[in-house]
């Protein structure tokens, strides 16, 4: 098979890197074309994809806008050039159109169901779209599959994902000391248009709060006060999660990477202006504390809660009972880009 993957943001590269390397492996053509956007290309050059860029990541309304041109047109441009089998991303907007135009099938991926803007640019022109049972917003009569889980599940189903200690030590962790991961976004995403994430004083409140209590790393998309740059992670991309798996606590405005935190074995708080179905149903299974945004002193409770000795006792059941007969998404995604491609 010819298969073209559609690269926008890390969480996609981690969402399609088993599927990548297992298409791979048994000799079917790929091609990933990326954006650049936080450390989407710098983790496919690490995991060793070999890729091509074709936008960067828009700044704004009109500059989203533009972007949504930009790739459109060299989607298009690629499509016909490598004349794929099947085209798969995450959301899919440009291979919806690129394949809606080229009569190509795209398929995509998807699991924010608050994503408004994105679903109507993309659902009346993709070929087939699946998401978490979970889901709750509209979508495509006919042309939709549900599947069992969260697409965290492709990357970090424990027959795909081990920790390795080492890597967990150059990315930043010390044993026998709690290491803390603090993760904040830019709110530039399509779907984040009209919202707004922590202060500077909430964020600077929460490093002061952890770092009594240990070791604090923070992951960020924006820019940092002076004060805060010694904590920001130094490691490379790839060697996150390792470091994640060794936390005693994340907390973010990234929903995926307390996705990622909760499977890994971390308890995990969101405070984040959308609650998609994944995450209402992680919170629901008592992985993930998910906020909505209750200002500082809330956040406060609610981390020195989870860092008591009985929750963290109590996480690594929840997480088994919810991992119990989810299968590997992995697996999933290759049988789906068999059964879609011409």
């Amino acid at each position: 098979m010819r298969v073209l993957f559609d690269i926008v943001h890390p969480a996609d590269v981690l969402l399609f890197y088993h599927p990548i390397m297992r298409l791979r492996e048994r000799g079917d053509e790929v091609l990933v074309l990326s954006r650049e956007k936080d450390v989407a290309c710098r983790l496919l050059d690490e995991l060793g994809i070999a890729h091509r860029t074709i936008s960067a990541k828009g700044t704004g309304t009109m500059g989203l806008a533009r972007e949504l041109v930009q790739r459109d047109f060299g989607m298009w441009r690629e499509v016909r050039r490598f004349r794929p089998d099947v085209m798969i991303g995450l959301g899919g907007v440009a291979i919806a159109h690129a394949g809606w135009l080229t009569g190509r099938p795209s398929i995509a991926f998807y699991a924010a169901d608050t994503a408004k803007l994105q679903t109507r640019l993309t659902w009346p022109f993709i070929t087939h779209l699946y998401v978490p049972e979970v889901y709750q917003g509209q979508t495509p009569e006919g042309r939709t599959t549900r599947f069992p889980g969260i697409k965290e599940l492709s990357y970090f189903h424990p027959d795909n994902f081990t920790v390795d200690e080492e890597r967990a030590r150059r990315a930043g962790w010390q044993p026998g000391q709690d290491c803390f991961l603090i993760r904040t976004v830019a709110w530039g995403a399509n779907h984040d248009i009209g919202k707004t994430g922590w202060s500077d004083g909430t964020l600077a409140a929460l490093v002061e709060f952890l770092s009594a209590r240990g070791k604090v790393i923070l992951s960020t998309e924006r820019e940092l006060s002076g004060d805060l740059k010694p904590y920001l992670y130094q490691g490379e991309a790839k060697d996150l999660h390792h470091l994640m798996a060794k936390c005693a606590l994340y907390v973010g405005e990234s929903a995926t990477m307390a996705h990622e935190a909760a499977l890994l074995g971390t308890p995990a708080i969101y405070d984040g202006a959308d609650h998609p179905g994944t995450t209402r149903d992680l919170a629901a299974n008592g992985l993930v504390t998910a906020l909505r945004q209750p200002g500082e002193d809330a956040l406060l409770t609610e981390v020195e809660r989870l860092l008591e000795p009985s929750e963290q006792e109590s996480f690594e059941a929840k997480r088994e009972g919810y991992l119990a007969g989810k299968g590997n998404l992995a697996t999933y995604i290759v049988a789906a880009i068999e059964r879609h491609a011409r």
